[in-house]
């Protein structure tokens, strides 16, 4: 898949759940994007017809951005958002019914939500791990007769853990996996976990995470095959635990590989890859997507997550497992790579490949 040139025009896009963290996050990357014109903030209807700025309790260092601040919410509702592409950050509780509403009428929809990630004729995308998968977008609209189409992005967890193992996938072809998280409490939203809970503790649970982790990973590191993906054959076990850390999952993988390789092949193959050609260049893209780190105590949260603008997922403590073949750390933001950016550069792919007309 080879990318366009960039659009004549910026594109009406809007946010679904824009009062929530990760709503508020695609509100920062949004609001002055070179591509895309942000033109509504949709949520609740307690927040509906209220300035975006009395509806929501902004959060993090920057400030809201007083171009949206003015903004009157609006419903969660294809009559009442006039945009082409929309963002969902909303709950799954809601977000299957609604995202449907907006692909029927005509909408490309980009969701963080769970509700249609392992439909078959749905793409789970990485946009430089499997931007091919894209072209599940057709099967989509003739199965479901929609104008428009969804396309998703993973797990916060599935996605760091995914651009770790994609270039060891690439080049040696993995077998098994296995996977213990430590995610930070801005994966749970705001609140989130309460402090009573989590302030000097580590929580070895997180509703329906194992799962989605062991079952995503293999979409995303799959092929196209006609027209479904046929998921990569590996065997994954995963643990997932909430530590108390703001921002930035930490994910420790073992692995064994199809064609065995030493630690040192492991990194080089790690150190060489760009990701897909497709996705380069794109103004959310970082300069790498995927970075190597040498040193024995990297990646930290604290030091690492902003990296690439929270777009660059760190790998490190490369060495061999005596159980697999090869063991090693990743670390990546979940609230951007791992939600709101991963969409937002979803989005950015769909644009520059001629998937969204440019009329």
């Amino acid at each position: 898949m080879t990318p366009a040139a960039a659009p004549r025009r910026r594109r009406r896009v809007g946010v679904l759940g824009a009062t929530g963290t990760v709503g508020q996050e695609f509100v920062r990357l949004l609001a002055d994007h070179p591509w895309f014109e942000l033109v509504a903030v949709a949520a609740s209807e307690r927040s509906a017809g209220k300035p975006y700025a009395e509806a929501v309790r902004w959060l993090g260092e920057s400030a809201l951005p007083p171009s949206i601040a003015s903004k009157t919410v609006v419903a969660c509702d294809p009559a009442a958002v006039d945009a082409e592409i929309v963002f969902s950050a909303l709950d799954s509780s809601v977000a299957g019914e609604v995202e449907g509403a907006f692909a029927k009428a005509g909408r490309l929809v980009l969701t963080n939500a769970k509700n249609y990630r392992m439909e078959p004729d749905v793409p789970l995308v990485i946009a430089e791990v499997n931007p091919g998968h894209l072209r599940l977008l057709e099967v989509q609209r003739k199965k479901r007769g929609w104008k428009g189409g969804i396309v998703t992005n993973g797990n916060c967890s599935s996605i760091v853990a995914s651009l770790a193992l994609a270039p060891l996938h690439e080049r040696f072809g993995i077998d098994r996996v296995f996977i213990a998280t430590l995610q930070a409490v801005s994966g749970a939203g705001y609140p989130g976990v309460p402090s009573l809970d989590i302030l000097g503790n580590a929580i070895p649970f997180i509703k329906d995470e194992e799962d989605k982790i062991e079952t995503e990973l293999c979409k995303f590191l799959g092929t196209m095959d006609g027209d479904h993906v046929r998921f990569a054959p590996i065997v994954a076990s995963a643990h997932a635990n909430r530590v108390p850390v703001d921002r930035g999952h930490t994910i420790c993988l073992s692995v064994e590989l199809h064609t065995k390789a030493d630690p040192d092949a492991v990194r080089r193959a790690l150190e060489e890859w760009r990701g897909a050609e497709a996705a380069r260049g794109l103004p959310t893209a970082p300069e790498r997507a995927l970075v190597v780190t040498g040193e024995s105590d990297r990646p930290q949260p604290r030091r690492d997550v902003k990296l690439g603008g929270g777009m660059t997922v760190t790998v490190g403590r490369i060495r061999p497992d005596p159980l697999f073949d090869v063991r090693l750390v990743a670390m990546g933001d979940n609230v951007v790579r791992g939600a709101a950016g991963a969409s937002v550069l979803n989005a950015e792919l769909l644009v520059s490949c001629g998937l969204v007309p440019d009329t």
